[in-house]
């Protein structure tokens, strides 16, 4: 009842409170009582004056023994008081009002909750909550702890406490149905969901607020392991779906085998591994739904390419879709080296294509002519008719939007099965299988959670040949030192890449703009072939000026990131990254991965802008101890969190209200093995659990 119960029903909800209420994404009294508090104030206790410390936060009771004002250059107005015990503390208040500053006059008596901190003339507290009290007939403490919640401009903690108190006591009469099953309860210690969402709102003074602060507290993972079995849930329904659905059945591959036998190197086991995994999959009746992880330089993109014959030479059209003209680009280029020998024709779109180029392209892939289609976004555009659309290739999938995602694994097509199932000339729609690739490592724990619905395949060991890279981290103030060396090893035959973060300068930010810094090599060292490739330049400008590199016409490359992912240049082995503090570790990771692709010893220097924050140091030593993409993966979920990494996914299914992925890993691995059951026995919970936790979300979690 209270899951359908609006949230305009209360009292003191109005047009413009409820419209405030849903930007905090509550519409029902469910939502309501879902809306955790962040954090509690101890009310129910007084603390006297002579017992409190710096750090604490205590309520306290004293009479006022004098006021006054400070000048300077920033006023302040002073109020002391004091206990009987003999105890004084100061209360600071920078913002005030004359008749504020007159009504704290000598001898009233003042309650006090705020944080104690240390001042010139012994403790004190800074902007206090404070009411005056009668001695005589003081008013009664609270007898639970006061929480303190999430709130949203224009609708203050006190109106949403007055919501909630109103929703606790609809919450009394109409319990929450409990969804999770008695033996998983029972098993796991589970505190009942009613009273642990009472628990959660209205704290007890014995309740351990340490274990609440810490997210350890029962009542709290009561509602973190509901949560994360709801979501679980929806990815096992997800998978059961997917195998429900048609999709060709793509034979062995004799080409397949050619390719690999024309191919200068050996497949690692690694990559022979992932092949027989994505084979099975694409000889099923049901879409291959794979994802395959795979650390810079571990040859993602030839398992891609094996894949992609396996489907053309079935009869099938492939499409393969890249974040960046470049990343497409450099996937044009290895397909057509190794599919054209073949006879398997490719095509290339790509959004700023020219129009006559673009209606060409259009045909060739609408005739079934083109039998692998490589492309951007550009790909997704309604106006994009495959003939057979066989796989769906997905390079750096957390880069795309869920809709974009899902827009594409819709162009598959439909057939009539005559007299094969019980309805004569039945008409079923054959969705395309589905590969997605990543080079950015992602932890277990997390791919559980976000990609719970595919099979996970991870090429965990680099060709043979590859080098480790070293890494070293420097001060901006050695600039111009790694300049020198720079050039010095350009003219001995290196190449190099030097990467900013930003295209034009900025004082603002302390980083040196690619233009500026491309213009000081052409200045100091006029004979350094030096080329220039940011983000705002036109794609055949780019285009032109990474041949030129690969080619090796140019020696040094400074660059903006858009060369994060998919620049192939052997022959590079130096990597410069300025202001590497500003990077997070996966974009750290995949830059310093354009090195170490050839035989040569490669290098990189990470320089960042002193001073250091704590938190920049262990990024960047991190960087220098390890080039190990998982690893380097895990420290990043721990310092940054599951949105940055999954990018764009988040838009999808994968907010959660109250379980957080960094600090509730731990009961992952059990939300996912309860989900199992409950998928293959308890059904009528299933839903009841997805229309709880998730409800208009859900079809978005398949992306």
């Amino acid at each position: 009842m209270l899951a359908s119960y609006p949230i305009e029903n209360l009292k003191g909800v109005g047009p413009k409170q409820l419209e405030k209420l849903q930007r905090l994404g509550l519409s029902t009294v469910q939502d309501l009582l879902f809306h955790l508090p962040l954090r509690y104030q101890d009310k129910t206790r007084l603390t006297p004056l002579d017992s409190i410390f710096i750090g604490q936060e205590a309520l306290v009771e004293g009479t006022i023994f004098s006021q006054h004002l400070t000048r300077g250059r920033r006023s302040s107005l002073l109020v002391k008081i004091q206990s009987p015990s003999g105890g004084f503390l100061t209360l600071r208040f920078f913002h005030f009002h004359y008749r504020q500053a007159q009504q704290f006059t000598r001898g009233k008596t003042l309650r006090v909750f705020g944080e104690v901190r240390g001042g010139p003339n012994g403790h004190e507290m800074v902007h206090p909550h404070y009411e005056f009290i009668d001695p005589n007939h003081p008013p009664e403490l609270d007898d639970t702890l006061t929480p303190t919640y999430p709130t949203t401009e224009g609708f203050g903690q006190a109106s949403l406490l007055k919501l909630i108190n109103q929703a606790l006591v609809l919450l009394k009469q109409y319990p929450l149905e409990e969804l999770l099953p008695d033996e998983m309860m029972a098993t796991e210690h589970l505190p009942n969901l009613n009273e642990a969402i009472m628990t959660l709102h209205r704290p007890q003074p014995d309740d351990d607020l340490g274990a609440i602060k810490r997210f350890e507290h029962p009542a709290q993972q009561r509602l973190i392991i509901e949560e994360l079995v709801s979501h679980q849930v929806g990815l096992q329904q997800l998978r059961l779906l997917e195998k429900q659905r048609l999709a060709p059945k793509l034979p062995p591959s004799r080409m397949a085998n050619e390719l690999i036998a024309s191919l200068p190197f050996t497949l690692t086991s690694a990559q022979q591994r992932v092949l027989q995994e994505i084979h099975h999959d694409l000889s099923q009746t049901h879409p291959m739904q794979r994802l395959v992880q795979g650390d810079v330089g571990s040859g993602k993109t030839v398992v891609a390419a094996i894949a992609a014959i396996q489907a053309a030479e079935a009869g099938y059209q492939v499409a393969i879709m890249a974040p960046t003209e470049i990343l497409a680009e450099q996937h044009r280029n290895a397909f057509s080296e190794w599919l054209e020998p073949l006879g398997i024709e490719t095509a290339w779109l790509s959004g700023k294509m020219k129009a006559a180029e673009k209606r060409y392209m259009l045909g060739r892939i609408e005739s079934g002519e083109a039998k692998v289609v490589i492309g951007t976004h550009a790909l997704f555009q309604e106006a994009v008719n495959f003939n057979l659309l066989g796989l769906v290739i997905i390079d750096e999938q957390h880069r795309f939007g869920v809709h974009q995602r899902l827009s594409l694994q819709q162009k598959g097509h439909q057939i009539v099965l005559e007299g094969e199932t019980e309805q004569p000339n039945e008409v079923m729609e054959v969705h395309p299988h589905q590969l997605i690739m990543t080079a950015t490592p992602i932890p277990r724990t997390l791919a559980m959670t976000a990609y719970g619905d595919l099979d996970l395949s991870v090429i965990d060991e680099r060709p043979p040949g590859r080098q480790a890279i070293d890494t070293a981290v420097l001060s901006n103030e050695k600039r111009m030192e790694v300049m020198t060396h720079l050039a010095e090893r350009c003219h001995e035959g290196v190449q190099a890449y030097w990467v900013c973060p930003l295209i034009e300068e900025s004082e603002l930010l302390h980083a040196q703009a690619a233009e500026v810094t491309a213009e000081q090599f052409r200045s100091y060292w006029p004979d350094l072939r030096t080329g220039l490739i940011h983000g705002r330049m036109k794609s055949d400008e780019k285009a032109n000026v990474m041949n030129a590199f690969k080619n090796h016409e140019l020696d040094l490359l400074v660059a903006t990131t858009v060369i994060e992912v998919g620049v192939n240049v052997p022959n590079a082995s130096l990597m410069i990254i300025e202001n590497a503090e500003r990077l997070g570790l996966a974009q750290l990771h995949q830059l310093r991965g354009r090195v170490g692709r050839g035989s040569k010893k490669s290098h990189c220097v990470l320089l960042y802008q002193p001073p250091l924050s704590e938190t920049g140091k262990a990024r960047l030593q991190i960087m220098r101890d390890t080039d190990d993409g998982f690893r380097i993966a895990e420290e990043d979920l721990k310092i940054r969190g599951p949105g940055e990494i999954l990018g764009t996914r988040q838009t999808g299914g994968l907010q959660f209200r109250i379980a957080d992925l960094r600090r509730d890993a731990e009961w992952i691995p059990l939300a996912q093995n309860w989900s199992e059951k409950l998928v293959a026995s308890h059904q009528e919970i299933v839903d009841k659990l997805q229309s709880r936790w998730i409800g208009e979300k859900i079809e978005y979690q398949h992306a």
